[in-house]
């Protein structure tokens, strides 16, 4: 049987259908239900949708393409969704090293209040943008500041950003925003915005120590109204949990629980220190979580329960936080660490590489709400994709696809990656950011902000 997936043919239309991007030659891991791999494949690519999926001979005989990337001797696979992460922290990159949570906040938030901007968020995202394609991340979830700044800076650069307005309230915020001006000022975004293929509106709370049950309820209403993602922080370490507690008189996640805030529309960042009742509860209310392994240990807040969280059915997408935290935005290492770190209790089967490979991609956007647009390289989905290299010494032999890019590659095996369609970048050079400018824009920043 032939395992050419095409919407045309599906339709009942004429062979050589012309597309705008053929992807074929490369060995496709489509990361769909069934774990499909073809050696010679093709992905076919019109109107920013994939519309066949096979053998690379039959995809080629049967459309005319606009455009074509050969990717003889790579892996072409979904591109990576980073379902938690600051971007324009890139402008603070090493300035909180080898420092807790509570350590890293108190060093980080000073100096955003006084450097970020519109304009530095912009510049900041810019850079974030760039690192992540040249690491083949198609799709963030993005939680900080001036998020109108970083959707246009997402926008003009072609690339997939979740975003939206982020409620805390502490004084003195980089917005300067006062928290009673927030909820109206939020409202009339979300009012006034349109829902592009492969994205949906996003609210963020940052977490519940810095906002009260009230806040939190109404935060949680506003985006069931909008039909949003509620994205916030929840149990990152021991003594987050400790202050919630003292401020609410419930842990995270029972607090949570308690106000009616979990359910398949919220998405807990790090979720490190749970309890079995408490996962229980994420399970059951169909909660997803965003394991961000290398954050996590880099700021010595634990490893999270991801086995105990998986083997109950709870989405677990992968993230980088910000490039404070984890000092990158590298979703080939978190893939990996995610891969490695939970072996260390002793069970090498904790986390395996197809596991860690859909955390990465299908998992991800099924955490976002978006599994059945992105993800996986599928008829009727986006077609965001990235193109490896292979030919790496540190890649051969290459027994098996999965393992590969979970123990073997890095993000700096990306050659090619392509967001609805569009080749972002083509051959290891970026084709909608002036990559040195980025860069210089940010040093500038830094130097005289």
């Amino acid at each position: 049987m032939s395992a050419v997936r095409d919407a045309d043919a599906a339709g009942g239309h004429a062979a050589a259908a012309p597309v705008d991007l053929l992807v074929h030659g490369g060995t496709v891991l489509t990361v769909d239900a069934a774990g499909t791999v073809l050696a010679d494949g093709a992905v076919a690519v019109r109107g920013g949708e994939i519309v066949a999926v096979g053998p690379a001979g039959e995809l080629r005989a049967a459309h005319r393409t606009a455009e074509e990337i050969d990717a003889a001797g790579c892996l072409v696979l979904p591109g990576f969704v980073n379902t938690h992460t600051h971007l324009a922290m890139t402008l603070l990159r090493g300035l909180a090293d080898d420092l807790d949570l509570q350590g890293f906040l108190g060093r980080v938030v000073p100096r955003e209040n006084a450097l970020l901007s519109p304009e530095a968020v912009s510049a900041g995202l810019r850079l974030a943008i760039a690192e992540s394609v040249r690491g083949g991340v198609t799709t963030a979830l993005d939680m900080y500041w001036f998020h109108e700044a970083a959707e246009r800076a997402a926008r003009d650069a072609g690339w997939r950003l979740l975003s939206g307005p982020t409620f805390m309230d502490v004084p003195g915020p980089p917005d300067r925003m006062p928290y009673g001006n927030r909820m109206e000022w939020a409202r009339r975004h979300l009012d006034g915005r349109g829902t592009a293929p492969g994205t949906r509106p996003v609210v963020f709370a940052h977490s519940a120590y810095t906002l009260g049950a009230e806040q939190l309820t109404d935060i949680a209403a506003l985006a069931e109204e909008h039909g949003a993602l509620l994205h916030l922080h929840a149990a990152e370490n021991a003594a987050e949990v400790a202050t919630v507690r003292e401020r609410h008189g419930k842990r995270p996640v029972e607090l949570l629980e308690s106000l009616g805030l979990l359910g398949p529309d919220t998405l807990l960042a790090h979720a490190v220190e749970l309890t079995d009742t408490e996962i229980a509860a994420l399970a059951a209310t169909g909660t997803g979580v965003a394991h961000c392994p290398v954050s996590n240990l880099k700021l010595g807040c634990g490893i999270a329960r991801v086995p105990e969280l998986l083997r109950q059915g709870v989405r677990v997408g992968l993230g980088t936080d910000g490039s404070v935290s984890s000092n990158s935005l590298d979703m080939v290492g978190a893939l990996g660490m995610a891969a490695l770190v939970h072996k260390a209790g002793g069970d090498p089967t904790a986390v395996g590489a197809e596991q860690a490979v859909r955390m990465a991609t299908i998992e991800g956007a099924r955490a976002l709400g978006l599994g059945g647009q992105l993800g996986s390289l599928e008829v009727g989905k986006r077609a965001d994709l990235a193109v490896l290299d292979l030919g790496g010494t540190h890649l051969a032999p290459r027994h098996d696809p999965w393992s590969t890019l979970a123990y073997s590659a890095r993000a700096g095996d990306v050659r090619d990656t392509v967001v609805d369609g569009r080749v972002l970048m083509r051959d290891r050079r970026l084709t909608t950011l002036d990559e040195a400018a980025v860069i210089a824009d940010v040093e500038a920043l830094v130097r005289t902000g």
